[in-house]
């Protein structure tokens, strides 16, 4: 795979912004910031949630199912965002007075994603009145029919791009259904439920429910380390919506502001909560949250989110450590084979004959871990990608990963009309998006993916283009400037993080972490060496000391032992007169 790096340039939009940082001002005026305005994080610029369809009809069904005193069943997802959205909603609804809460999430071994009849049938254990699905329901036509024939009422709060046909609920909010003018289609599942939240508060407080019950309105606001953590982790896009409410979350966070079991995360995690940014949430807190979803049960991460016990939050903290450690070691594996496969059709395909979208399965791969194997052969090979697993009863789950210029889901849409009988079932994203389908079905699967990829993509499309931000002057490669870069956020999906390009001479070099290589680079100014990483690094070409290479970098610290140093994250790199 081929690889370029390509510098961004200013939107015509952009904004200056000349009383900031100068390497500041310029990284914003690439990610088209035209005015100081966009760089406020203050709440009172949150988008209206009256825009949001169906948000009306929802706050009518939730606040008689408080007034009544109904029994309430959240229905969640059992990645990351579904744990926050779940736990939110419980944490929301009892504060705002509602009687009987709890919670429901299905195990991804037992039942598969979203509210289906076999989970209904689970939940009328509990005798609820009201279901209230959270980062799901949007293609459950079926459960949501069984749940009202039940006598059950739904409710449907989700993100997630919707089919033809929708469930037949009570309500819908989903800020991507049709018809739908908020401003906004990258809300989070835990965003979607946040803004129910705060739209049935303000029903409530119309209506005189608080001083009926004796009650303090709440300030939501301290949901909002979950509605961070939620965002971050489904890497949705942080438009101008989303960055404030993680920027607020964030904010918290750092103040000591949030439940235990997201400081018990950072700690179990090694990450100083004081100094916290969306990155951390998104390597270290997110994982071992996400965790508890592949490999055993979300419930053990939304009790982490839930409990107010300091001691208890710990203990569960390590629990999902554990559960990640384990997961690590699974996935290592797993692309180890995956890898071994490739280079066997490699010797017949000739380096790069691969397919365009490219399917992999084995018997042995475990279900709850190829979304992220996807997610690393996607960023190896530069294709969108599907990873399947079995699933039982000749079945196969799969979890696929795109790059930038095609719409996954809108793929498996068209596969699923142009070949009726192949796909059971599937959703998501434009990025990422899960199906399921017969076991016999995957090789005429796979060539019916490949084609129609083929008819989106050339071969170009599959170079990556890595995005900087330009040459960094050597006077601008501090401590400092990384500080200041790193709190500048929050950077994430569609405002990343700035990187830079430049030349560097190999001062010395070793292999850490057995696939890691750290460096120490000089600068043409034959300045005191700086100190480099790069992860990975299995799949870059052997390089030497002495060796003259160009970079893309991100500035970060390495802190170590309560010392804090500058280094650089090489994200590429390309031995100076070699071609990639």
């Amino acid at each position: 795979m081929n690889k370029t790096i390509q510098r961004r340039q200013p939107s015509e939009n952009a904004c200056l912004l000349p009383d900031l940082h100068p390497i500041l001002a310029q990284v914003y005026a690439r990610r088209e910031i035209s005015s100081k305005e966009e760089l406020s994080s203050a709440l009172t610029r949150l988008l209206p949630y009256q825009k949001l369809s169906g948000i009306t009809d929802a706050v009518a069904l939730l606040a008689r199912a408080l007034s009544e005193r109904q029994r309430i069943l959240i229905v969640g997802d059992f990645d990351a965002d579904g744990a926050t959205s779940s736990a939110l909603a419980v944490r929301a609804l009892r504060l705002l007075g509602a009687g009987e809460v709890d919670y429901l999430v299905p195990n991804r071994f037992e039942f598969g994603y979203g509210l289906t009849p076999e989970i209904v049938a689970v939940a009328q254990d509990k005798a609820p009145d009201l279901i209230v699905t959270v980062d799901n329901g949007i293609a459950s036509i079926d459960g949501v029919l069984a749940a009202r024939e039940a006598g059950i009422d739904v409710l449907i709060t989700d993100h997630h791009l919707p089919g033809d046909q929708l469930p037949n609920a009570n309500a819908i909010v989903n800020p991507n259904q049709a018809g739908d003018v908020f401003p906004s289609k990258n809300l989070a599942g835990v965003g979607v439920i946040f803004y129910l939240m705060m739209a049935l508060r303000a029903g409530l407080r119309d209506n005189g429910w608080f001083e009926k019950q004796g009650i303090e309105s709440p300030n939501l606001a301290q949901l909002l380390d979950l509605v961070s953590l939620g965002t971050v982790a489904d890497v949705v896009k942080l438009d101008d919506n989303n960055r404030i409410l993680v920027a607020q979350g964030l904010a918290r966070i750092r103040r000591g502001v949030c439940c235990p079991g997201i400081r018990a995360l950072a700690q179990i995690s090694g990450r100083d909560i004081s100094k916290l940014v969306a990155s951390d949430m998104g390597f270290a807190l997110a994982p071992r949250l996400n965790a508890a979803g592949r490999l055993d049960d979300m419930s053990l991460g939304i009790e982490c989110l839930l409990t107010d016990d300091e001691g208890q939050a710990l203990k569960i903290a390590q629990q999902l450590d554990d559960l990640n450690r384990e997961r690590r070691d699974i996935e290592a594996e797993m692309k180890s084979q995956a890898m071994e496969l490739l280079a066997l059709d490699d010797l017949e395909r000739q380096n790069d004959t691969l397919p365009f979208g490219l399917c992999l399965f084995d018997e042995s791969w475990h279900q709850g871990v190829i979304g992220i194997l996807a997610s690393r052969i996607k960023e190896r090979l530069h294709r969108p990608v599907i990873v399947f697993a079995p699933a039982g009863e000749a079945e196969l789950k799969g979890s696929a990963r795109s790059i930038p210029g095609l719409h996954i889901r809108d793929v498996l849409d068209t596969v699923a009309n142009r070949h009726p009988d192949l796909v059971a079932k599937f959703g998501g994203h434009a990025m990422a998006a899960g199906l399921s389908l017969p076991a016999e079905n995957y090789a005429a699967f796979s060539e019916a993916f490949d084609a129609e990829v083929r008819r989106h993509l050339n071969k170009d499309d599959l170079n990556r283009i890595v995005l900087s931000d330009g040459a960094l002057d050597h006077a601008y490669i501090s401590q400092d400037v990384a500080e200041l870069l790193r709190q500048a956020g929050p950077w994430g999906q569609g405002f990343p993080e700035p990187m830079f390009d430049g030349s560097f001479k190999i001062f010395s070099q070793r292999i850490v972490g057995e696939k890691h290589l750290k460096m120490q680079l000089q600068s043409a100014q034959n300045t005191a060496p700086i100190d480099a990483i790069m992860f990975n690094a299995d799949s870059v070409d052997a390089t030497e000391q002495g060796d003259q290479v160009h970079i893309a970098y991100r500035l970060d610290i390495n802190d170590f032992r309560g010392q804090r140093k500058i280094q650089l994250v090489v994200e590429h790199l390309s031995i100076e007169g070699v071609s990639d």
